[in-house]
């Protein structure tokens, strides 16, 4: 047998939403949002899933709407097909016995993790075959650096929650098609990333960072949360971020500097003595950062309308901030799909009017702009949507993009086919459009 180096296209599902301090009610159906049963990798980032207010930016942050969020994420990534849902078991409610002692939210997060997600390894290097393939890529690793299980998730044992009784989670995990990898929370920012159950077992080298930039420039009303880990060979790094605020002239460098000190500050702690695995964001194969980015329209309230009103896209994409910096600024370098949604921010509630357009809405005024992104950087990564779904929960639209990303991985013998997802997606077919989506 034989071992070669074999490049693997699997599909990654992006999503961002700020929710508007809002806790999701058991009607939320996330099913348009998250298009299940197609990608390989889901990565969901929140924004303001708490408000902002001092008693959770300053005293405890509340965990239960993290908590709800991940019931209903797991409702729809993990929900039975019509012929498995006739001879399942039944749902156990979150108000049963089973959450009688009001868990924390690492133990809630444990219940959405199959088995082989709760053995995953902070460190996977260590098989043979990689010790054949690579002199420097982890056989070196310490025995103590990967002789625990990693649990990348909530890590405050005594918060506590309360659940809504409607919710209600599998009663077994064991034919769960997605495993929940990570979960962490910051005040308002939530991060959580899943992976096709059968794929765990190349995840490794998994960590977290969070960079808090909110008041004083030290407190985690705003800021990131990012999430580091290799996939088969190739490493990945996942930001969640929700930048300074505000449309007035220069708030826009407020956010360029927060992006600057999320690179310069954001660190990985070494798990393991491969010089393979990155410790800084750009030092990853493949960066796809996705959040409440905060950059504005740099027009009017009535110039931006108008050109809305005339659909005259280019005209507002040319005054767009982001696209500055993409071209000669803090986020040069990187790359995002072309546009082709309405802007996403700021709505009145319950209804597809901007705020501002009302009488009754006139104090809650902004100019509408493109506040949610989802950007990427490195090669090997090729964006087959990106396109914004119409919920009316918050006074945001949440955004989402679904990618085809390379994959290094050591096969044996013949050279293996493509992921199931590939074929899903029938590749053929979409790599041709996806020359409009750049710009």
């Amino acid at each position: 047998m034989t071992f070669h180096q074999d490049v693997q296209t699997f599909s990654v599902f992006v999503a961002t939403w700020n929710v508007g301090g809002k806790s999701p009610h058991r009607d939320l159906n996330l099913d348009q949002i998250l298009h299940t049963d197609q990608s390989d990798i889901y990565v969901l980032g929140f924004q303001e899933i708490v408000p902002l207010n001092a008693g959770n930016v300053l005293v405890v942050e509340d965990n239960e709407p993290a908590a709800k969020w991940l019931a209903l994420i797991n409702q729809s990534l993990n929900k039975p097909s019509d012929v498995a849902a006739r001879g399942s078991k039944p749902t156990v409610s979150l108000g049963g016995s089973l959450f009688f002692s009001k868990p924390s939210l690492k133990k809630f997060s444990e219940i959405f993790r199959t088995e082989s997600g709760r053995k995953l390894k902070s460190c996977n290097c260590t098989y043979e075959l990689e010790r054949k393939q690579s002199k420097d890529f982890c056989f070196l690793c310490q025995q103590s650096h990967i002789s625990k299980d990693y649990s990348p998730l909530e890590e405050d044992d005594e918060a506590s929650l309360t659940m809504d009784p409607e919710l209600s989670i599998p009663s077994t995990t064991n034919q769960m098609k997605y495993s929940l990898i990570a979960s962490k929370q910051m005040v308002g920012i939530f991060l959580t990333v899943w992976v096709r159950t059968e794929l765990v077992q190349y995840v490794g080298h998994l960590r977290i960072s969070c960079i808090s930039r909110g008041i004083m420039g030290c407190l985690g009303n705003k800021g990131c949360i990012s999430v580091s880990m290799t996939f088969h060979r190739t490493s990945f790094c996942f930001i969640c971020s929700h930048l300074a605020s505000g449309e007035k002239e220069g708030d826009e460098h407020r956010r360029n500097t927060d992006v600057m000190e999320i690179l310069k500050n954001t660190q990985f702690p070494k798990i393991c003595k491969s010089s393979r695995v990155p410790e800084k964001i750009l030092d990853h194969n493949r960066v796809i950062w996705l959040g409440d980015l905060n950059y504005r329209i740099a027009l009017s309230y009535s110039e931006a309308k108008k050109l809305l009103e005339e659909d005259a896209w280019d005209a507002l994409l040319n005054k767009d901030q982001l696209q500055i910096e993409r071209q000669v600024g803090v986020f040069k370098g990187w790359k995002e799909g072309k546009i082709y949604f309405a802007p996403t921010y700021k709505y009145s509630y319950n209804s597809d009017i901007y705020a501002g357009e009302t009488k009754n809405s006139r104090k809650n005024r902004r100019t509408p702009a493109w506040c949610d992104r989802i950007l990427w950087h490195g090669n090997g990564i090729r964006q087959l949507s990106y396109v914004r779904r119409e919920s009316q929960f918050s006074d945001h639209r949440p955004v989402c993009a679904t990618f085809l990303v390379d994959v290094d991985v050591v096969s044996a013998g013949l050279r293996k086919g493509l992921s199931s997802s590939r074929l899903k997606f029938e590749i053929e077919e979409f790599l041709p459009q996806t020359r409009n989506y750049y710009h």
